[in-house]
């Protein structure tokens, strides 16, 4: 079984943690870290902006990254949402059999 880490921003804590229990009711992931604030610096409509965000890190399986995607987006303020997944090459086995037995 293969894991990934989903990197998405949020406009804020309250967004990120409102987004992180939704992902975890429905057991699309297993655990949810929110770093706040994460100031972001970024190009937007042709102009280079500023914004502070929150920082949600979402551990999760791979087959369920696709619908993972869609459903932050649903949920997601923003227009066009960050949301990003990085496999797990290696980790804690104990960890990631505890991330399979708490996901879809």
């Amino acid at each position: 079984m293969n894991f990934h880490i989903v990197y998405i921003t949020a406009s804020s804590r309250e967004e990120a943690e409102k987004i992180s229990r939704v992902l975890l009711e429905e057991r699309l992931i297993a655990c949810a870290n929110i770093l706040d604030p994460v100031a972001s610096l970024f190009w937007w409509k042709g102009e280079i902006r500023k914004d502070a965000e929150a920082l949600l890190i979402a551990k999760t399986k791979e087959s369920l990254v696709d619908q993972l995607i869609e459903r932050v987006k649903a949920l997601h303020s923003y227009e066009c949402p960050c949301i990003v997944s990085f496999p797990l090459v290696k980790g804690n086995p104990d960890f990631l059999k505890w991330i399979s037995e708490e996901t879809l």
